[in-house]
């Protein structure tokens, strides 16, 4: 073995060298999987793609990559970070280039798999958009016949010339309610046959029913007939459809994306010392890994070789970087700051400290999911009642001693006005107006019943490391300029997060071109022939003045700096604050949220930024279990918890709490357990989803209240005899109507009272 990584530390220096390489180096892998092939001959690919922020990014990506030989066309989608590259018919796919590519441009590409999506999802979508387009012509032409009647008065028509029109209905209708009504029909069907009657049921035996009466209403040269009321019906119905569905496919998409940038591969060190990507499945256990720097550990596994720096934020919540040396133990979601590693595996995919972390978040998501949503609950009561009014209808009227012609037509006149069409707007169609406010607030719905637990909140819980500070440390205190710029001349050698901290402060710094990095440790350079270092205490001989450093600020790490002989220099580096944090959390308490911090960062550093921002609840040093215990505890006192947090250690915590938010930035399994994700550096995307959550629950509720009421209204009026269906289907109508265009005062939702009371 001991071949094996001396060639694969040969292979580092060769190719990934931290200081000579800005670029992941193009290991050889079988890329075919990711691409398809069109017709004409063209090759296409897709790529998940990470730091996409604003709209600026989509030009600079789109013609960075359209720029490479033998592409014909790059699209970036910006709401799905997704990125649709095509070759020209007759050219080689490159997708190792393009990923080259984007590396360069400063983003981060992942093949995204075809197979991935849900192809069963993709086609209901698309079939529903057919039916509600097919719906939507023929209610178009049937009512343009029915006008063409009333305008022509049944009564001075002639026979013939009544029931050609009718008859000129039945032949657009009939056929189009056949396709268009197939989701409906299908879904009675099929909980007929699980032995439950669903919403389907009533619309589909209203539909049926009208279309039968109004075939024999034709045939038997009746003045009347009711096409129009089925056709408009299910186009109505069809647009809630289509709405629902529009908001499943965004959560779906989100979740491939997801799935995409999750590492699956890890860089295998083969036999003969050449390294190979392969996929985590393809590793055993005892399998040699190599991690370089600036990349994320794919396995749990022991250094065997190599020594660097361990950013475990995302892992544990610590901030401070943790030595790397062969022996020491290592997670996967750890970030590899400075050396290049040698690891063997001793668990990969299944069994890891993220596999466990998953494991924890999907029992929370299994307990979350338990509770119904405001439209599984009118649904509940909706059925029954709409089945009871009209069979009473039916029975009271043969009662009276009508025939069973008038009956039919009271109880088919009330199953279309108590059809749910405004029931099947009223949910949909606010989510979908929310979804489109929060995305202008910088918000990024994962689904569409989160809107409904942001408006029940009434305690916000936050994570330190990257979600009160900012992911990237910055210098703190104040410095020597002159002792500073030639930190910054250093540290613009390294790629080591803090060592960029430095190099942030001073932009115009030039690098040393003799700088050597000693892996784990820090760079060394001579400048105007006195030796210079820059790195870890313990580098620079300076554990003393470190430690003092820090005895003043429990929240910083130290980075120190020795010129020749003289004392050594220490600069402190820490996470600063969200720019808005104290306002963001002062406007939660002004409104009566209660307001903790809960992280896995050290105690002291966690009592440094409760400090700062006024927070008298807090702890740290806490594991994933100890976070979802103390959301539990919260949750019997009967709290509403909102937790908001981006590493690995918070997914748990963001599927137990009754709803949650993360940042862009934070961890892939935080991102999936997350109901919202967050763009930019502010926190103030956490307000707007509080904000916007209370207004979509009011204005669902007043939908749902005032379907309840339209139907309270409209019942007895058709039970009597009073409405036909055709009027029924134009009440129908209008009350869709109106519960769209209360969905649409979605858009301005007012602001956090002062002082809101739950």
């Amino acid at each position: 073995m001991a071949c094996c990584t001396d060639a694969a530390l040969a292979y580092v220096e060769a190719h990934a060298s931290w200081s000579a390489a800005n670029t992941r180096p193009s290991l050889p892998r079988d890329y075919a999987a990711f691409v398809s092939e069109e017709p004409d001959g063209a090759h296409r690919a897709a790529f998940a793609v990470e730091g996409v922020r604003c709209a600026a990014c989509i030009g600079t990506i789109e013609r960075g990559i359209a720029a490479l030989p033998g592409i014909a066309g790059a699209r970036l989608n910006f709401t799905e970070r997704r990125l649709a590259v095509t070759w020209a018919p007759g050219a080689a796919p490159e997708v190792g280039g393009v990923l080259a590519a984007l590396d360069g441009l400063g983003y981060r590409g992942h093949p995204f798999d075809p197979r991935r999506r849900d192809e069963a999802a993709a086609r209901e979508t698309e079939r529903l958009i057919r039916a509600l387009a097919v719906a939507g012509f023929a209610s178009m032409n049937v009512m343009l016949l029915a006008v063409s009647v009333w305008a022509g008065n049944v009564s001075d028509m002639t026979p013939e010339n009544r029931d050609l029109f009718h008859w000129i209905q039945a032949l657009i209708a009939l056929p189009a309610a056949a396709y268009a009504g197939r989701p409906f029909y299908e879904g009675a069907v099929r909980g007929l046959r699980a032995g439950r009657v669903t919403m389907d049921f009533p619309i589909t035996l209203g539909v049926v029913l009208t279309l039968v009466m109004s075939v024999v209403e034709t045939a038997q040269g009746a003045a009347h007939a009711y096409f129009d009321g089925a056709t408009m019906l299910l186009f109505f119905l069809l647009i809630g459809r289509v709405l629902d569905q529009v908001m499943r496919r965004r959560t779906q998409t989100l979740a491939e994306n997801l799935a995409a940038l999750r590492a699956e591969t890890a860089a295998r060190i083969e036999a003969d010392g050449t390294v190979r990507d392969v996929p985590l499945a393809d590793l055993a256990l005892g399998a040699m890994v190599l991690v370089r720097p600036g990349e994320r550990v794919p396995v749990d596994g022991t250094v065997v070789q190599g020594r660097s720096e361990l950013d475990r934020s995302l892992v544990t919540g610590e901030t401070a970087p943790v030595a790397a040396e062969p022996g020491d133990t290592v997670h996967a979601g750890s970030l590899n700051a400075s050396g290049a590693l040698t690891v063997r595996v001793t668990a990969a995919g299944m069994g890891t400290l993220l596999d466990e972390v998953e494991g924890l978040m999907r029992r929370a998501l299994e307990v979350k999911s338990r509770a119904l949503v405001l439209a599984d609950r009118a649904t509940r009561l909706y059925v029954p009642v709409v089945h009871a009014a009209a069979l009473l209808t039916l029975a009271g009227w043969l009662a009276a001693g009508a025939g069973l012609h008038a009956a039919l037509l009271a109880a088919v006149a009330v199953l279309i006005i108590t059809c749910p069409c405004a029931l099947g707007l009223a949910i949909p169609a606010v989510q979908v107006v929310a979804a489109g406010a929060l995305f202008r607030e910088g918000v990024l719905l994962n689904g569409g019943d989160a809107l409904e637990r942001f408006a029940a909140i009434d305690t916000v819980v936050f994570d330190k490391t990257g979600t009160l500070t900012l992911p990237e440390p910055v210098l703190a205190g104040h410095c020597d300029p002159a002792q500073l710029a030639l930190a910054a001349r250093l540290a613009r050698s390294s790629r080591h997060p803090m060592a960029m901290a430095l190099a942030a402060a001073v932009p115009d710094a030039l690098p040393c071109p003799d700088a050597e990095e000693a892996a784990g440790l820090g760079v060394r350079a001579r400048i105007d022939g006195v030796p210079v270092r820059l790195g870890s205490p313990r580098f620079c001989e300076a554990e003393t003045e470190a430690a003092e450093a820090l005895a003043r600020d429990h929240g910083a790490s130290a980075i120190c700096m020795r010129v020749g002989e003289a004392a050594p220099v220490v600069f402190r580096v820490r996470q600063a604050l969200r720019p808005d944090a104290h306002a963001v959390l002062r406007a939660l308490r002004a409104a009566r949220y209660r307001v903790l911090i809960l992280s896995g960062d050290r105690p002291e550093a966690v009592a440094a930024v409760a400090g700062a921002l006024d927070v008298a609840e807090w702890q740290g040093g806490l594991t994933p279990q100890d976070k979802i215990a103390r959301i539990a505890a919260l949750a019997r006192d009967g709290r509403r918890v909102l937790m908001v947090g981006d590493g690995i250690n918070d997914a748990p915590a963001l599927a137990a709490a009754h709803a949650s938010v993360s940042p862009v930035t934070a961890a892939h399994v935080s991102q999936a357990a997350a109901d919202a994700l967050f763009l930019g550096r502010g926190l103030s995307p956490v307000l707007a989803a509080l904000r916007i959550g209370r207004t979509a629950r009011r204005l669902m509720l007043q939908n749902l209240w005032f379907s309840a009421a339209y139907n309270a209204a409209a019942i007895p009026l058709a039970a009597a005899g009073l409405l036909t269906p055709l009027i029924a289907a134009l009440a129908m109508s209008g009350s869709s109507v109106v519960v769209t265009l209360n969905a649409l005062r979605a858009r301005r939702a007012p602001a956090l009272p002062e002082a809101a009371r739950r």
